[in-house]
Parts: structure tokens; sequence; C-alpha cells
């Protein structure tokens, strides 16, 4: 599928034209993420999860422990999960007309338990080189009792929705006669300069794939 869904969940009531319908602009928005929410609900109650998360093609995987009740609690029932980057806060002549750029990813659907070993372990490698691109192949493998001890869920991007704001502030037609100023301080996020666990040997220096992520920018 080439377009997004448009069900009843994820068609927006709110600013319509601010939704995406490629699939591409859904991919790069989980695809510039490190974190998402998963939302469950646990014996009636609503529960939010903050979580690392990996994406192949149309499947997103995300990972827990085997003992969470969010994870034994997912595969049974519908789970909704977000992602969602600040581009901007953008401030304008009213406090009602202020904003935010964002860009926004919501997907619903029903997890499935990853049981096949092989996918479970590209499930994992997938969350790992999410937020630490290069990671997998520096560390140590997890073990079968790690595994054990990890349940990875993935849920199928098919019923999803986008939602991006951008631009400056909307303000009322009176309120740009207002000596007031206007306008947006751009939000980054950015990587410092990683320092070592006190415990490492000496002579182990910041792998290639670390020190290339802190790396200045011209």
């Amino acid at each position: 599928m080439s377009t997004l869904s448009a069900t009843a969940r994820t068609r927006l009531t709110r600013h319509p034209e601010r939704s995406g319908t490629d699939r591409s602009v859904l991919h790069a928005i989980l695809d510039d993420g490190m974190i998402c929410h998963l939302g469950v609900l646990v014996d009636g109650t609503p529960r939010v999860i903050p979580t690392g998360y990996g994406r192949a093609g149309d499947t997103l995987y995300v990972h827990g422990s085997s003992g969470a009740t969010s994870m034994m609690t997912g595969p049974a029932r519908d789970v909704c999960v977000t992602v969602t980057h600040i581009d901007g806060i953008v401030l304008a002549r009213s406090l009602f007309s202020h904003s935010i750029n964002y860009r926004s990813a919501m997907i619903y659907g029903t997890p499935r338990t990853v049981d096949d070993p092989e996918e479970k372990l590209e499930g994992l490698r997938l969350i790992v080189e999410q937020f630490a691109p290069g990671q997998w192949d520096a560390a140590r493998r997890p073990t079968r009792k790690e595994l054990a001890a990890t349940t990875v869920l993935a849920v199928s991007l098919d019923e999803a929705s986008v939602k991006v704001r951008e631009g400056g502030p909307a303000d009322e037609e009176e309120d740009y006669a207002l000596d007031i100023w206007a306008g947006v301080l751009p939000v980054r996020q950015e990587f410092g300069a990683p320092y070592p666990d006190p415990a490492l040997r000496p002579g182990i220096p910041v792998p290639a794939h670390i020190a290339a992520r802190t790396a200045p920018t011209s």
C-alpha cells in the first residue's frame, strides 16, 4: 500500500488539512523517532507506556519485560501507538493563537507476540538500531535467558494516520496591527559528547558509530 488507510479511527475531524495520505510520510515520522507511546487497556483502565520501537516495512516492533502486564494484555485486544516530534514553538500575537509545529503518527491494531526466534531477534535488532545505529554489532548478543525475559510485539501499520503542522502563527486579522513579536522558535534534538561508564576498562575508545552522531555538522 502506498496510501494510508481511511477509517473512522484514523480520519481527522479537526484540521483535516494537516493530515497526510502518503504512507511514506508515516514511515519518515517513525524512522525519525526513538520512543513511542503504547496505549493499552489493563483491567478496563487505560495505560500508556513509553517504549522503544523499530520498523520493518509496514510492521512496527515494540518490546518490554515478559512479566509486564502491558506486554501480556496487548496481544488480546487493540492498542494505540503514537510517535510525535516537536519542530517548533509557534508564538503568536494573541495567546489563543499560540501553537506548536509538529509531526505525529497514530497507529491502531491488534499486536501479535513474536514467537519465531529469528523474527524476535530481528525485531530487537531493529529496536536497538532505531536509537543507536551500529550498536547491534558492537555489543554482546542477548542470551536465551535474556530473550525469555523479553517480549516483542508486532503491530501492523495497516490502520494509521499522520498529522503535521508547519509554518508560522495564524493570528486574527485585527491582531496583525499589534506591536507584539510573532514567529517560530525552532526545536531541534542533538546528541552531546558521550561520557564513559566509570567501570570501563582503560584504553577502550568511543566507537566510531557513536562518535559520528556527536560530531559537529557544518
